[in-house]
């Protein structure tokens, strides 16, 4: 069975030494959001507007990858009510 590492890129960077065995891709898909759900509830109250936040999986034999991305910014929505500034 594949084993996959969830390495977090979070300004502090988490490396994981050990792996998890999945079946298959998928499977790691399903237990990265899962682990990523977790450590977010867990200290997602450090993260601020501006940060980024990153979860890389990478399957130990092939060292395919792919990263769950956060990225915390304004929404449209609150720069577009923001009143333009002109010159008078």
């Amino acid at each position: 069975m594949p084993r996959y590492f969830f390495n977090v890129h979070d300004g502090l960077g988490i490396v994981d030494d050990d792996g998890v065995e999945c079946v298959d891709l998928e499977a790691a898909l399903r237990a990265a959001v899962h682990f990523a759900g977790s450590l977010l509830k867990e200290s997602g109250h450090r993260l601020t507007l501006g940060d980024t936040w990153s979860l890389e999986v990478i399957e130990e034999a092939t060292s395919s990858a792919f990263r769950i991305d956060l990225q915390i910014r304004p929404s449209l929505a609150s720069t577009a009510s923001e009143p333009s500034r002109s010159a008078a």
